[in-house]
């Protein structure tokens, strides 16, 4: 399940690195929701112009092919970073200190490996796309009204480097908990007790 979770800093390079990626993370998530939004607005044009003028939005469906990749992918890595996605944590969730960093490192390996695989799967398939002796680039193109695939094929490798790039952190970050007992970088699984206090020993650090 997904749980509060708080994602600590300091000063160290592993920090900073962590706060520049989460300017990035941000910008791809604001994306996502305004690709959401965009279709709200396209579905309100669309039923108003079907009910008031039976004239709907052409090409409709070939607008929201093109939005679903911004909408599933772009936030991934932003999530990941705020320990939002939905996890199974009933042994994990048991676990404190070394063991559980430990635990986290195996299981973030395991991902980083997996999303490799995606990458290079997802640029294979963007690949097949895009040419650039094809019209708008693209070999192939929507159903209804034409629209180039190859823009949404590429934001699907896009967004799983970016996740990459995240999961390598996450595991600097367990590695330096297994050695140093204490970690930056990654989220903090909290009740809101235990969130209200180690963000007051944050602050009073930073006094």
């Amino acid at each position: 399940m997904a749980t509060p979770s708080l994602v600590l800093r300091d000063g160290s390079a592993l920090s900073i690195l962590d706060r520049k990626l989460l300017v990035l993370e941000r910008l791809f998530a604001l994306l996502s929701g305004l690709a959401v939004f965009s279709l709200m607005v396209l579905a309100v044009i669309s039923v108003s112009g079907r009910n008031f003028m039976n004239a709907p939005l052409p090409g409709y469906v070939d607008w929201i092919e093109q939005a679903m990749p911004l909408i599933a992918f772009m936030g991934v890595a932003f999530v990941m970073r705020e320990g939002g996605h939905i996890r199974m944590d009933i042994l994990v969730g048991q676990l404190r200190g070394r063991a559980l960093y430990l635990a986290e490192l195996i299981t973030t390996t395991g991902v980083l490996v997996l999303m490799i695989l995606m990458v290079w799967g997802t640029w294979s398939h963007f690949e097949r796309s895009f040419d650039f002796a094809a019209p708008l680039w693209s070999r192939d193109s929507s159903m209804d009204i034409s629209l180039p695939i190859w823009p949404a094929k590429l934001l699907a490798p896009l967004a799983f480097s970016i996740l990459c790039l995240r999961l390598c952190l996450q595991i600097w970050a367990y590695m330096r908990g297994i050695i140093t007992g204490q970690t930056v970088a990654v989220p903090v699984i909290a009740d809101a007790a235990k969130q209200a206090k180690l963000e007051a020993n944050q602050l009073e650090d930073q006094d």
